[in-house]
């Protein structure tokens, strides 16, 4: 498979196993991941932290274990923001979709394992089109909501899975409306807004969090809540970043900011 692209600000970050344990509760606010013992794992963690996302994914399926989620989150994140081909994109999350499936049926209890595998379905969708997706019956609509409903019951203080489930509920009502989202898909405008909320409660701090409550008040709510999608641009886009992925949350924040 072609090299992966580089984070574009390679060394700006210089975390190793040590300084991700100290900080680890912080770095992990989002995901709730408990910190690992095994030495393997952290240091796949730190590459990731480092926006070294193509060693991040390596290191952690050679350690194995707790090391597939990091390999899980650094492909993901790597497919999300810095992959330039979309075939590759699509392929990409949909190993990681089958990996923590997989890792699920294996460790049904592990939380990250169900989120990493909505999210990369919610991002797959994404790419095919919401409306495609669900139009085409694929179950993932259903798979997506009942994995990040799985997180949260697994994970109370899980915020990035509330995130992606008040996307989730947003999407579909715009692409489909609320009445057949509610009651094909289950999906509904209080509680999408209602989950943002709640995470960036958990998380106040949340750069990607603020991003897409912005965009479902947008999605759900118009210009009447423009005002307030630009406040929490702003915010987003003056946090301070602690790693290679919240730096890319921020990026993208500042460039909306500029293009909006």
């Amino acid at each position: 498979m072609a090299q992966w692209s580089p984070f574009p600000h390679a060394g700006d970050y210089r975390w190793n196993a040590a300084s991700v344990t100290q900080q680890w509760s912080r770095l992990h606010s989002g995901d709730a991941e408990p910190c690992p013992p095994d030495a393997a794992v952290l240091q796949a963690w730190a590459l990731f932290h480092n926006g070294e996302f193509e060693q991040a994914a390596a290191a952690g399926l050679s350690a194995g274990g707790a090391g597939i989620t990091a390999a899980n989150k650094a492909t993901a994140i790597y497919a999300n923001y810095l992959e330039p081909k979309e075939k590759t994109r699509l392929d990409l999350f949909l190993q990681v979709a089958e990996r923590a499936a997989a890792q699920a049926a294996q460790e049904p209890e592990n939380a990250n394992a169900w989120y990493w595998h909505a999210y990369a379905l919610g991002r797959y969708s994404q790419g095919i089109s919401v409306a495609k997706a669900l139009a085409q019956g694929l179950g993932l609509g259903d798979k997506i909501r009942n994995a990040l409903e799985k997180t949260m019951a697994l994970s109370p203080r899980h915020a990035d899975a509330r995130i992606a489930l008040g996307t989730f509920h947003a999407e579909v009502i715009d692409k489909v409306g609320a009445l057949i989202g509610g009651m094909t898909y289950g999906a509904k405008k209080e509680l999408g807004l209602q989950l943002f909320q709640e995470a960036l409660r958990i998380h106040p701090g949340s750069a990607i969090g603020m991003i897409e409550y912005a965009n479902a008040l947008v999605m759900l709510e118009g210009d009447a809540k423009m005002q307030e999608a630009t406040q929490l641009y702003e915010k987003a886009a003056a946090c301070e970043p602690l790693d290679a992925r919240e730096h890319l949350d921020v990026e993208m924040a500042r460039i909306e900011l500029q293009e909006g």
